[in-house]
């Protein structure tokens, strides 16, 4: 399984205007395209860091879907206020203890490793970082996301509700410090976001 993620720093005040567009307009777009099983966006009122991310079955049906996505993700930046930075990867882990219901919020962390040791990271994050994760409360869901040539990441853990991600963040943080020494992994950044759309038809895959 693979995904493309599109991240627009959108003006605030077309946020509301802009997820409306994703799910009424581009959703049906990108449903109807080979390959394609799913869309989900978590976004940041007060920055306006929106993130949207498309999966596919395969890594073919992903790049040929290429041209036809590149006009839906300039109108929709356009629409936004904002320029589209695109990047792609192999959904490495996905894991769902609850499913999303509206209130759902995501922490996000974006890191890098030695592309040598990406296939250890995977495993680390498997074994050791997941189960911890899912004993934390109100958690949902977790996914990894990598780029194997490059060694970038992005981990995305989803919770019932703001305070329950709250409530986490010390935990939170100090697993993380712990997986990435494991890892050998440098941080690059990190956001917490409303999950407004998730709509991802993507098997359990651990």
């Amino acid at each position: 399984m693979y995904a493309r993620s599109t991240t627009i720093m959108a003006r605030p005040d077309t946020i509301d205007a802009g997820i409306a567009h994703i799910r009424d307009e581009v959703m049906p777009s990108l449903m109807a395209m080979d390959g394609c099983i799913g869309l989900s966006m978590m976004c940041d009122q007060e920055s306006g860091r929106c993130i949207a991310t498309s999966a596919w079955r395969t890594e073919e049906a992903m790049r040929a879907s290429t041209e036809q996505v590149r006009a839906l993700r300039d109108n929709a930046a356009d629409m936004m206020g904002g320029k589209a930075d695109v990047e792609e990867w192999e959904i490495a882990v996905l894991h769902r203890s609850q499913q999303w219901t509206e209130g759902n919020c995501v922490r996000a962390t974006w890191m890098r490793v030695d592309p040598a040791d990406a296939e250890r990271g995977i495993d680390i994050f498997k074994m050791a970082s997941l189960p911890a994760m899912d004993q934390l409360d109100g958690f949902c869901s977790a996914s990894l996301l990598v780029d194997r040539a490059t060694g970038r990441a992005c981990t995305s853990v989803s919770f019932s509700d703001a305070g329950a991600m709250e409530r986490s963040r010390e935990t939170a943080n100090a697993m993380r410090e712990r997986g990435m020494t494991e890892a050998k992994a440098e941080m690059l950044d990190e956001g917490e976001f409303e999950l407004v759309l998730a709509h991802l038809h993507v098997p359990e895959h651990v």
